[in-house]
């Protein structure tokens, strides 16, 4: 959408420059209906945020809706502001990148509509130059039938992160009873069938939008989003997937995902690509000398079609790719111009497990991850050596489980990999659990131990794995170490405060080797206040 109606304001004004939103006394209940998905930002950068919001108009006209930037939680120390149209075209979304801002700071927001002012957001830019810390949320999987959102309220509360990332698997396309009932606990998903068409798409994403624990992580921090596979459908590659049935009434398959796309890019609070570039999700987040985070798309841009475990000529073929030419390319130049940068760690955020993991009957674990790519993978390794890429930390999401392990090209030969010290590993891995969708033992967990040890026993490169429960990730970077720490919410089925820490693992910086460590890192000190709530 054209941004050329933005009007900035740079420096402070005096509050008799405040923004002239209306005055009189407002009702709660309207502007929660005009507002009702929420407000939401994203894609921060060091100069420039991009803030979200969708608005219930009650003609179907054209909506001018205006936003304002403060430094300040009463909205009075304007920075920025300007008006933005919408209208049916974009489902009544409204996007808007705020530029002119400063590095490290954080900012509160807000919009204007129909005589309502929407709730108070908070975002925060990214920083440049000498950086000690950098503090990260990591979630995914987060189906609406299975349960509530309470790992999303939990993220919320943490006024100390610098984002959220999200890597995938936001919605699911599912009708509901296919993948989780919600009819008990009220939450079936809407339409009730599998999408399929942008109506569809778009109704979805409104259904987990109006969620109450979801819109109030995105109202307190900046998200980083890619998609994985359910937000279009399972199991995806470039010419089809598997949940896609078009001899069924589901049509021709680049319809679907242009359509998932699109409604995807309008409702969630990240930078358009274009209209040549649409596919195009992959992209980077400097944080000054610290961290240089590269977000990648494993599903929709250049994955060949997944093939079973047992097909071993074709896991280890040279031409299938997963990133496809172009997004390895780009990769490889990103890492690159980090490390000529001199830039700290290089983090990966993406979707599916990236380290090698065997099955314990043997062969690979997982043909739809890496592990079905090997080829692929083994010139992302090849790369890191010949490069000599270090203080490399990958992200994953997608298995509904929690892992911590070393990124080892041959982790089962003693000659090339020391489970103790990690000589060999390349990398380390964290996997962050589902927000709400369960893992293989949630259902059985009294199983979880017998059926696990199996695979740590064939696997000595993994150091965690638990594959009970659901929660998120906190990410705390500094120059000297990584450190990834697990947090589970027992229990979804109940709107609960309940959170306990599970795990914590680190990775020294010039050693791939992730370390247990026995409670979380205290929180930072020097946060500005959460985004208070509306009157």
């Amino acid at each position: 959408m054209s941004l050329s109606r933005r009007v900035f304001i740079r420096g402070t004004l005096a509050a008799s420059l405040c923004w002239p939103f209306v005055a009189r006394a407002q009702d709660r209940s309207t502007g929660y209906r005009v507002f009702g998905y929420g407000v939401a930002s994203g894609d921060p950068l060091a100069d420039r945020v991009v803030l979200w919001t969708r608005v219930a108009p009650s003609a179907d006209a054209e909506v001018e809706v205006r936003w304002q930037v403060a430094r300040d939680t009463g909205m009075q120390q304007l920075v920025a502001r300007g008006t933005q149209p919408t209208t049916r075209a974009r489902d009544f979304t409204v996007k808007v990148d705020v530029a002119g801002l400063e590095p490290a700071t954080t900012y509160y927001y807000q919009f204007e509509a129909i005589g309502t002012r929407s709730p108070i957001g908070r975002t925060r830019t990214l920083p440049v130059g000498r950086v000690g810390r950098v503090r990260l949320a990591v979630a995914s999987c987060s189906n609406y039938p299975w349960g509530y959102f309470n790992a999303y309220r939990r993220i919320a509360e943490r006024a100390d992160l610098d984002a959220v990332l999200h890597l995938g698997d936001y919605i699911y396309e599912y009708q509901n009873g296919e993948y989780g009932d919600g009819t008990s606990l009220g939450r079936v998903p809407l339409p009730d069938k599998e999408m399929i068409t942008l109506a569809d798409y778009r109704l979805r994403h409104a259904t987990y939008k109006g969620d109450p624990d979801l819109q109030e992580a995105h109202r307190q921090h900046p998200f980083i989003t890619v998609w994985d596979d359910h937000e279009v459908t399972n199991n995806p590659w470039v010419g089809g997937a598997e949940n896609h049935n078009p001899d069924e009434g589901e049509g021709d398959w680049l319809a679907r995902r242009a359509v998932a796309v699109r409604a995807y890019f309008e409702w969630m609070p990240i930078r358009d690509p274009g209209m040549t570039r649409q596919l195009q999700i992959y992209r980077a987040f400097p944080f000054g000398d610290l961290l240089d985070l590269v977000m990648l798309d494993t599903r929709l841009t250049g994955r060949d079609q997944q093939v079973a475990r047992e097909d071993v000529t074709a896991l280890s073929s040279p031409s299938r790719t997963l990133l496809g030419p172009a997004q390895e390319a780009w990769l490889g130049g990103e890492l690159i111009a980090s490390k000529q940068a001199e830039v700290r760690w290089r983090v990966l955020g993406q979707q599916v497990m990236f380290g090698p993991t065997f099955h314990p009957e043997g062969g690979i674990r997982n043909p739809d991850a890496w592990d079905g790519y090997q080829a692929a993978r083994q010139r992302l390794f090849d790369l890191f050596a010949r490069e000599r890429l270090d203080n490399l930390v990958v992200l994953t999401g997608d298995v509904h489980s929690s892992w911590a392990l070393d990124v080892a090209p041959d982790p089962q030969s003693k000659a090339a990999y020391d489970p103790d010290t990690g000589r060999g590993a390349l990398a380390v891995e964290y996997v962050t659990p589902g927000i709400t969708s369960p893992g293989a033992y949630t259902n059985e967990p009294d199983k979880a131990e017998s059926g696990l040890a199996p695979v740590r026993a064939r696997n000595p490169h993994i150091k965690l794995i638990e594959a009970v429960h659901r929660g998120y990730m906190i990410v705390d970077v500094t120059p000297e170490r990584a450190q990834a720490e697990w947090f589970f919410t027992p229990n979804v089925t109940e709107r609960t405060t309940e959170e306990r820490f599970a795990a914590a693992f680190a990775t020294a910086a010039g050693a791939p080797h992730v370390v247990a460590v026995p409670r979380p890192l205290p929180p930072r000190t020097d946060s500005r206040p959460l985004a208070p709530d509306s009157p």
